[in-house]
């Protein structure tokens, strides 16, 4: 990793990954004219999809939800760099590369400063040909060797200690190889103890409920001791 600094910007990035100025890589409007943007999806705001050497980022802007995200839609008290949302969720996902979890590369993160407030930016690796759970289980169910995959995974990221607050089956990902990712890790960190990581699973096993009900994806609690079979292989 390497860091720009100023006054009332940083930025970290990883060289080997990012072959332009790491200042314009933030900028959706240097994608649009350079005609390397080959998506986007929207959420709080538009991640937009972009393409580099060898590899597809994501880039995103932080954006605050709730009521409180109507009266300020993207700025952050400040109260040091290594405490940005930026930084804190770039390295995490270092982190948990190296304890071996299936997450996107981190590429760049940005915080700018404006007095006592700042915003904030991500690029990071857009898994390729890969679709979440929601999708995959609106077409068809799933085996049960893949479910034990995604319990693995999720196991390999609580053996990490790290809280992922929002997982849920949005946020799992299957690629073409029926490989599991686990992504957003914004506001998540790491968290010492075990008490919480049966929270999280009951967390991600709420989702397979809701989703059932609200798109009829291919599910049923069966398939939910799959899962914790793959969890508790580890």
């Amino acid at each position: 990793m390497e860091i720009l600094r100023s006054k009332t910007e940083v930025i970290w990035f990883e060289p080997d990954l990012l072959n332009m100025p790491p200042d314009m890589s933030f900028e959706a409007p240097y994608w649009l004219v350079q005609n390397k943007v080959v998506g986007s999806a929207k959420g709080r705001g538009t991640t937009w999809f972009v393409q580099l050497d060898g590899l597809q980022g994501a880039l995103r802007h932080y954006r605050r939800g709730g009521l409180f995200g109507k009266l300020i839609k993207d700025q952050y008290w400040f109260s040091g760099w290594e405490k940005t949302r930026s930084f804190q969720e770039f390295a995490l996902l270092l982190h948990l590369r190296k304890k071996g979890v299936n997450v996107p590369r981190p590429i760049a993160a940005r915080a700018i400063k404006f007095g006592p407030i700042y915003t904030a930016d991500l690029l990071s690796e857009r898994i390729p040909n890969a679709q979440d759970l929601v999708a995959k289980l609106q077409q068809s169910s799933l085996s049960r060797e893949t479910y034990k995959t995604i319990g693995r995974q999720v196991k390999q990221l609580h053996l990490a200690q790290v809280n992922h607050t929002d997982l849920n089956i949005h946020n799992i990902l299957l690629d073409e190889n029926d490989k599991a990712w686990i992504i957003d890790f914004d506001k998540c960190s790491e968290q010492a103890g075990d008490d919480w990581k049966v929270g999280n699973l009951a967390r991600l096993k709420r989702s397979f409920l809701k989703e059932v009900k609200r798109f009829g994806i291919h599910w049923s609690e069966e398939e939910w001791e799959h899962l914790l079979s793959g969890y508790n292989t580890l």
